[in-house]
């Protein structure tokens, strides 16, 4: 995901200055708004996928299914999402999704009001609350409207801050909560991307879970295909099924004699439901 919503260069920069068919396991006990919803049965991947920042053609996904990657994360909205998508319409969802790739819808959504980068839409205090409600509608509409059902997981996309800032950090929280709470009311699973020294450290160690995510995709590129053996939190946190890990940026590969340069996952966290 180095490239998707900004640059690599402003990527790296706000990184450096800022210094996961079940239901989400441990990660359940966040998500106390699914309790009396009657929940689609959850669909879950396990194994490698790639993210990048323009979904790939029709053409090139047909290429890329050679058994490497089973899952591709696809940008499906966000005012602060970084790439046009000529490909990602319904039609594509259907097409990928009968030759038997899985999709990871990311919606990238509003920023932190301490981050250094500037992006179209940030959150503050104020006005955190309304903005998770809001953007987690639009969420739900985009991925609907691709084909993405309901019990779909959607991430939440948020790029590094000062966690120590604790009014930045409190304001985050705020508004991931309203993301996360309305995405469970329109039955659809929260998911959230972060990075281990930020953004989704401070989901981690929240003290208080309510409305939080239950399903944690952590950015660690220390190029380990696990979510296991570099989990940095407690054992306990985000198991059966609701782990993923982000373990390599800007890898360029061929496959079926297409090359792409894709960020590389290891999955085992629920995706979209589609067909």
């Amino acid at each position: 995901m180095a490239e998707h919503r900004q640059s690599r260069k402003r990527r790296y920069i706000t990184w450096g200055v800022a210094g996961a068919a079940v239901l989400a396991g441990a990660g359940i006990a966040a998500q106390t708004s699914m309790a009396a919803t009657t929940w689609p049965a959850q669909r879950t991947f396990t194994g490698r996928a790639f993210d990048t920042c323009t979904a790939p053609s029709l053409s090139t996904m047909k290429a890329w299914h050679t058994g490497f990657y089973g899952a591709a994360a696809v940008y499906v909205g966000g005012k602060n999402r970084g790439c046009s998508q000529p490909n990602l319409t319904a039609s594509w969802v259907k097409s990928v999704s009968s030759i038997g790739w899985k999709l990871i819808p990311i919606y990238v959504g509003a920023q932190p009001p301490c981050q250094t980068s500037s992006n179209p839409e940030k959150l503050t205090a104020s006005t955190a609350s309304t903005l998770g409600t809001s953007d987690a509608n639009d969420a739900v509409a985009k991925a609907s409207a691709l084909g993405m059902k309901a019990g779909s997981a959607i991430y939440l996309d948020m790029e590094p801050y000062d966690t120590t800032n604790k009014s930045c950090n409190d304001a985050v929280l705020t508004y991931v909560r309203a993301f996360d709470k309305q995405l469970r009311a329109k039955t659809y699973r929260a998911g959230f991307y972060g990075f281990t020294s930020s953004s989704a450290k401070a989901i981690a160690t929240a003290t208080n879970k309510t409305d939080l995510p239950g399903n944690l995709w952590y950015a660690l590129w220390d190029k380990t295909n696990t979510t296991t053996s570099d989990w940095p939190w407690g054992s306990t946190q985000f198991t059966n099924h609701s782990r993923a890990h982000q373990y390599m940026v800007n890898s360029k590969e061929s496959h079926g004699g297409v090359t792409l340069t894709v960020d590389r996952d290891a999955w085992d966290a629920p995706v979209a439901i589609t067909g």
